[in-house]
């Protein structure tokens, strides 16, 4: 059997993309949700009918029976709207229902297009040295981060560039699964991301190909995949288990880079005189040390004695 998802020419099948994300969101509605009685004919599938979804959004059954089989041509973003609100879609789940049905043409360029980091924006990584910061760009690729980054999450300046990718690293390296206290739910964070960058660059073949891989490799993956869910979480909480400095509880935030909305600038912090602080405090203060423990393969696992700081070897 084969469990890649649906692909075209080394891309994504958008029209395979906003059939499922279109028919995952109508199971998930019941009658009651939305306000209409529960009789008639038993139900052979959870969720809403299609002429009960169509009734509610004030279209055809013909036309939305089209529009959930993955022909969305020329239809308008009064329609749309009209769709989201009957399938009491989330502002991030409007917005890729839109990029699903009227693609921009544009980004097919842009999905090709390499990614830089403004040095002025390096410069302002490498002045935060009290907080751990990095870069985000397409396809959870982790572009440029600062010391205490290294320190926090590894020394992602030893693996290969292709390496360098939060799904890659959240799916497929098991220190990254002891790193992450809610491991579920970061990976839940990352496909949702995954979702929404495939419905902006359906036609991103460095996307595909990474969806596809994940998907042979990690069941887990496949799990989360199979839900379409979409989400963007500009801040919130991690706990992290660090192997030098213990538990660590830190707020992020995610702030989108004004002349690249691909780019994200994400930063954590930890609450003043926190335990957390303390922590991120050691990690600075080790310095080169912390940062050599961390590049030995697992975030801030010592390769030998020699390196590690005196008090984690107590």
């Amino acid at each position: 059997m084969d469990i890649r998802p649906a692909s075209v020419g080394g891309a994504l099948d958008r029209r395979a993309e906003l059939s499922e994300f279109l028919r995952s969101r109508r199971a998930r509605l019941k009658p009651q949700d939305v306000g209409l009685p529960e009789f008639g004919r038993a139900r052979r599938v959870p969720g809403l009918r299609r002429e009960e979804l169509a009734q509610l959004a004030g279209v055809s059954v013909a036309y939305y029976t089209r529009l959930e089989q993955g022909n969305g041509r020329n239809v308008s973003a009064e329609v749309l709207d009209s769709i989201a609100r009957a399938l009491r879609l989330t502002d991030a789940e409007h917005a890729h229902l839109t990029h699903l049905a009227r693609p921009k043409q544009h980004k097919k360029r842009l999905a090709g297009r390499p990614q830089q980091v403004r040095a002025s924006l390096r410069q302002l990584l490498d002045a935060m040295d009290g907080v751990p910061a990095y870069v985000v760009g397409r396809r959870s690729e982790i572009l440029a981060w600062n010391r205490l980054a290294v320190a926090l999450f590894g020394d992602w300046g030893e693996l290969p560039d292709a390496e360098r990718n939060w799904a890659r690293l959240v799916f497929l390296r098991p220190d990254y699964r002891d790193l992450f206290v809610d491991w579920e739910q970061k990976a839940i964070d990352i496909v949702c991301a995954l979702r929404m960058d495939a419905g902006c660059s359906p036609d991103d073949p460095r996307l595909a190909a990474l969806v596809g891989e994940l998907s042979v490799k990690s069941p887990d993956f496949r799990r989360l995949w199979a839900t379409h869910d979409v989400k963007e979480k500009s801040h919130g909480i991690k706990r992290l288990h660090h192997p030098l400095v213990g538990e660590l509880s830190l707020n992020f935030e995610s702030l989108r880079t004004a002349d690249d909305a691909d780019q994200g600038l994400v930063v954590y912090h930890a609450e003043p005189g926190s335990a957390s602080a303390e922590a991120l405090r050691l990690l600075a203060s080790w310095g080169a040390d912390a940062r050599r423990s961390a590049g030995s393969g697992a975030p801030g696992r010592p390769s030998d004695e020699d390196s590690a700081p005196a008090s984690y070897l107590q």
